[in-house]
């Protein structure tokens, strides 16, 4: 991990550069080769109503950049504080990485090409169920609708379907008149 210190009107001390580098080496147990560079500013807030100290940690990660800000008078227990924010915004997003949609292999859903009768439709909630040969019931959205509208079928019509997994069991990934 690439790590810049930064002190705007003022001298970075040592035993601050220390804890810095302290607090960098957990991270990087905690956190391996997740944090890609890091920065640290430190300012000389005293000019302002509050007084103090300024400090801005900023850590690039893989699609994204986190930011910790902390104001106070002691750097020493802000940097503490702030690596330990930061550490656990870092354990977030180690625990929920983002959402994809995965889409099921092309091969998967034209190899089933199925037919069916439409059983039931609710077209207020925009969705129904075909009956298939075999006895199953998939369900199927008026998005999975091909060449028709949700309107323009009737319970009886029979359908060609794409039959996928859905997160409820199995659904028709497109629907098609006969």
């Amino acid at each position: 991990m690439e790590l810049q210190v930064e002190g705007r009107n003022l001298e970075i001390r040592k035993s601050w550069q220390e804890k810095i580098e302290a607090e960098r080496e957990r991270l990087g147990r905690h956190h391996p080769a997740l944090v890609h560079n890091l920065r640290v500013t430190i300012s000389d807030a005293k000019s302002h109503k509050e007084g103090g100290y300024e400090l801005q940690l900023l850590a690039a990660v893989p699609n994204d950049t986190v930011i910790v800000k902390r104001k106070g008078e002691k750097i020493r227990s802000m940097l503490g504080d702030a690596f330990d924010n930061l550490g656990l915004q870092l354990k977030e997003l180690q625990r929920k990485p983002r959402q994809t949609h995965k889409a099921a292999p092309v091969e998967e859903i034209l190899a089933l090409n199925n037919e069916g009768v439409i059983k039931k439709i609710v077209p207020y909630e925009s969705y129904g169920f075909i009956a298939t040969t075999d006895g199953r019931e998939i369900y199927f959205h008026e998005n999975s609708l091909k060449d028709m509208k949700m309107d323009q079928i009737t319970e009886g019509d029979v359908v060609k379907f794409g039959e996928a997994e859905g997160d409820k069991g199995p659904c028709a990934a497109w629907v098609r008149s006969a």
